[in-house]
């Protein structure tokens, strides 16, 4: 999808998340498919505290570059813009690891699976190291 013209890649982003729907493992099919967008370590233009400085889904594919957060946001939207989750509370989540001081841009889904917190796909929230603190929380809501 990356390497396509920016209307053939929001095509593919919505063919992508009506497939959700019949997958029987949607939320690794997520994550394996985010993890092929091409990265960019950081980009300054995005202040993840700030929902308002957040581009829209649509934009960030045009753009087509890609660092953590973005990635994380963007299998945030891709389930909430997708019918099998669109009732589900899906947030942001930024947490910090007070021991190693690593930060982590996560996506929770119902308070349950955490997305984009290692390369291993969606983690029990459970799971996640004690030593991490919530830093920031933000819910990703759609006007339909």
């Amino acid at each position: 999808m990356f390497d396509k013209p920016v209307n053939d890649r929001i095509s593919a982003w919505s063919e992508f998340r009506n497939q959700l729907t019949s997958s029987e493992d949607s939320l690794t099919d997520v994550c394996e498919f985010w993890q092929k967008a091409p990265y960019i370590p950081f980009n300054n233009k995005i202040d993840p505290h700030h929902q308002k400085s957040w581009p829209t889904p649509w934009e960030i594919i045009a753009d087509n570059k890609y660092d953590d957060f973005t990635k994380a946001i963007m299998m945030g939207w891709t389930l909430k813009y997708s019918e099998a989750f669109n009732n589900s509370v899906i947030d942001v989540r930024i947490v910090v690891d007070s021991q190693q001081k690593s930060v982590y841009n996560i996506i929770c889904v119902d308070s349950k699976w955490a997305l984009n917190y290692n390369d291993n796909g969606p983690t029990l929230v459970e799971n996640i190291e004690d030593s991490f603190y919530l830093e920031n929380l933000i819910e990703l809501k759609t006007s339909r």
